[in-house]
């Protein structure tokens, strides 16, 4: 199927398009380096090879196709980030040409979609309504505006590149020597930050399981395999054990405008005995797992085949029940001490103020 509205001559986008549909709504791309990456590059060869005129075509070209990759996979966030960190891009980009094109012009000026009257009021955010956000600016052409563009996303995708690495040279700010550090579940960011750690510093990691898929034991035993003194505990365990961790280190999937977090089922429970025992609670993520939106969402969750829970050939009232198997859980910000970003640390307070950043309030409804 062609791409809507907006003709594409490149045979080869339609597919590399499709195909990344189709392995959305397969599950065949899962982690979330691989769908925001997926995403970065397939709206890039979007925007270099349609055919548009003006920064509102574009807007609109893009906001229509991340919302196809959203439709085919509707609980994966990360394709609303990397949708709403392109659309930032563009405004930035263009803000930025025209004010080179126009010295004289203030920001105010530029402030897209908005009338003045409402620019910068007290302070406060900005707001448009969809009426508002169609402004003259933007439907003027503006020079220049695909190359910086193009090459503004090549930055973002660099960033994305780098970020595990950046992550990981933290690892020595946070992990102390003869600490107990617990984990839960595989996170390859935090795989790797342990595994910086362990160069200069000993310490002792339990890993909690995480039934019923158990990559638990999988981060054990390549965090033992490194040399590492790794225990790996139930699930049951966590409470009876929290008491000597000094500190909890986990990854997530999404981390939300509020400061929460979309993270693997499991982690509200170790969060809350956490809490409970004044453990500080550390999450290692990238920006890139930053969203503007909030945990209310209808499609917040997925859910898997309860097999693997309640198998079917051992019980006979299957039929008679139904069974749901979540893949993640909601963690709240009350229960988060601190998070390791690519770009620093930064306490769950600060958390909306890189989400105001990162984001364009005008495009919150679209995405």
């Amino acid at each position: 199927m062609a791409l809507r509205q907006f003709s594409v001559q490149d045979v080869e986008l339609n597919e590399k398009f499709e195909t990344f549909m189709r392995e959305l709504k397969t599950n065949e791309v899962t982690e979330p380096y691989d769908i925001g990456m997926g995403t970065l590059k397939i709206l890039r060869k979007v925007i270099a090879q349609c055919r548009w005129k003006n920064p509102s075509e574009l807007i609109a070209m893009v906001r229509e196709q991340g919302k196809r990759l959203k439709d085919s996979q509707p609980s994966e966030t990360i394709i609303s980030n990397m949708t709403g960190r392109i659309l930032k891009l563009i405004r930035d980009e263009c803000r930025r040409l025209m004010s080179e094109g126009h010295p004289a012009a203030n920001e105010t000026d530029l402030d897209f979609g908005l009338p003045s009257n409402q620019s910068g009021l007290l302070g406060l955010p900005k707001l448009a309504t969809k009426e508002e956000e169609e402004d003259d600016h933007l439907k003027k052409e503006v020079p220049n505006l695909k190359a910086a563009v193009m090459e503004a996303i090549s930055e973002l995708i660099t960033e994305l590149d780098i970020s595990m690495e950046n992550i990981c040279s933290q690892a020595l700010e946070h992990i102390h020597a003869s600490e107990v550090i617990l984990t839960a579940g595989r996170s390859l960011t935090v795989e790797n930050f342990l595994r910086k750690a362990a160069k200069k510093r000993k310490f002792q990691l339990i890993v909690v399981e995480g039934a019923p898929y158990y990559q638990g034991h999988r981060l054990a035993k390549r965090l033992a395999d490194e040399g590492i003194e790794t225990s790996v505990i139930t699930d049951s365990e966590v409470f009876a054990l929290m008491s000597r961790v000094n500190k909890v280190i986990i990854g997530t999937h999404v981390v939300f405008a509020d400061g929460g977090l979309k993270a693997p089922c499991g982690t509200f429970t170790i969060a809350q005995c956490a809490k409970f025992f004044s453990v500080p609670v550390l999450v290692c993520t990238s920006m890139f797992k930053f969203s503007q939106k909030h945990s209310c969402m209808d499609d917040f969750n997925k859910f898997l085949s309860p097999h693997n829970v309640l198998p079917y050939a051992e019980c006979e009232i299957t039929s008679d029940v139904q069974i749901c198997n979540p893949v993640f859980e909601y963690v709240p910000p009350v229960l988060i001490t601190f998070y390791v970003t690519n770009i620093g640390g930064h306490a769950t307070g600060y958390v909306y103020r890189l989400v105001q950043d990162l984001f364009c309030v005008e495009d919150n409804n679209f995405i």
